[in-house]
């Protein structure tokens, strides 16, 4: 987890997703990504909505050719 900010949007925590594809298809890969959450507190000061962001193009490019690439 990074930094937590705040704008018109609403609050966000943004993170940074690091791994190897593995699995009975899994490439071997290793990725890096990074985004944020958009995230909505309730009145109970509970999360009451969160809606995950990244870049799906960088993502998949690294399934492919890993992260150096």
């Amino acid at each position: 987890m990074g930094d937590v900010t705040r704008d018109s949007d609403g609050k966000k925590i943004h993170w940074t997703l690091t791994g190897t594809n593995t699995g009975p298809v899994g490439t071997g890969r290793r990725v890096r990504i990074s985004g944020y959450e958009l995230g909505k507190i309730d009145s109970d000061g509970l999360i009451a909505e969160s809606k995950g962001h990244f870049d799906s193009a960088d993502y998949e490019r690294q399934l492919k050719r890993g992260v150096d690439s």
